[in-house]
């Protein structure tokens, strides 16, 4: 079954959704939100993939059109955002892009960091940045939605507790990310909110795009109208979801709504294109001595989505542009 969440108050309102996605129906009479039908999925589940028939047959009430720009991303904020680097070209290119080499332990030791998770974007909404100067990427990526984890869980039996999987556009602000990994503190100026797609998709409704432990499709990024790339998300993932699953709960639970990334879906077929400007500059820099493509600008757009054999969006499009941020705009809030 294929679940989204309206925008309302801070949560969102949960709807299902019809697998070709132009239909929906409120599911608040099972759990007002996501993170609530999360909390209880064990229960709510069930009852969510039974309105998900009605739905799909005709039956459910007060059906109405799908409307994606409705849609905050699956969980409009969430108790953790854990973000892993999977796939070890992306790794290895990127160092490369800093001046850095890729450790031997980096093919056993998945890398992770803590994103933001309080003020997670809509898949539709614009990314606010302050300066141009900061380096402005998109990075498109697969994310997954879990139940509750028990700490130590091994790699092979995480996969049980993956609820929902989306994609996702991890922001990197790439000029930020050297001095600050210098301190070796890890990353968080350079990483702002990121979005998600506007549908989060049960891995049984994913078909041969789910083999159990990874999505098995291309992920497609389009800038400005121009496909950057397509790479397969099932191809060279040094850690599936199950290993960074195992490694997020390693010496910790997780609550039920954690929300775990793959990093960069990146292939080291370069006719595939690729999923991040940082990779593209790094071939460039490789090939010609010099960058040549530019990070992001104000008023650029980038898309992101996953299709089926048929051509069909499996979890809806993440669309946004990049915008420059103005505080005067903002409203202050006034306590009562």
């Amino acid at each position: 079954m294929k679940l989204a969440s309206y925008k309302s108050g801070r949560d969102g309102q949960l709807y299902v959704v019809s697998n070709d996605l132009t239909k929906a129906v409120s599911a608040a009479a099972i759990a007002p939100t996501m993170q609530a039908a999360l909390d209880e999925w064990d229960i709510c589940a069930p009852k969510l993939a039974a309105l998900h028939k009605d739905l799909e047959t005709g039956n459910a009430s007060n059906i109405e059109n799908f409307d994606q720009n409705k849609c905050a991303s699956p969980l409009p904020r969430a108790y953790q955002v854990a973000d892993g680097s999977a796939y070890l070209n992306h790794v290895e290119l990127v160092r490369k892009a800093r001046g850095a080499e890729m450790p031997e332990s980096f093919l056993t030791d998945p890398l992770m960091y803590q994103g933001v998770s309080d003020t997670i974007l809509d898949p539709t909404q614009d990314i606010e940045v302050i300066s141009e100067d900061f380096g402005i990427d998109f990075e498109g990526e697969i994310a997954v939605i879990t139940t509750d984890v028990p700490m130590g869980v091994s790699a092979e039996d995480a996969p049980q507790y993956i609820a929902l999987v989306m994609t996702m556009n991890d922001v990197s602000l790439r000029n930020l990310i050297p001095n600050e990994l210098g301190k070796g503190f890890g990353f968080f100026n350079s990483k702002p909110p990121s979005a998600f797609s506007p549908a989060a998709v049960t891995p049984d409704s994913l078909g041969d795009a789910w083999d159990g432990r990874k999505f098995t499709k291309p992920l497609i990024s389009t800038l400005n109208g121009v496909e950057c790339g397509e790479p397969n998300c099932g191809v060279e993932m040094q850690f599936d979801f199950g290993e960074l699953i195992a490694h997020a709960a390693k010496t910790r639970p997780l609550g039920a709504g954690a929300i775990i990334g793959s990093g960069t879906i990146s292939n080291s077929d370069r006719n595939v294109g690729y999923s991040c400007l940082a990779e593209i500059r790094m071939i460039e820099k490789i090939e010609s001595g010099e960058f040549k493509t530019p990070f992001m600008k104000f008023g650029d757009s980038i898309k992101i989505e996953a299709k089926d054999a048929n051509g069909q969006s499996i979890f809806g499009t993440i669309e946004q542009k990049i915008v420059q941020y103005n505080a005067a705009a903002k409203p202050v809030k006034k306590s009562a």
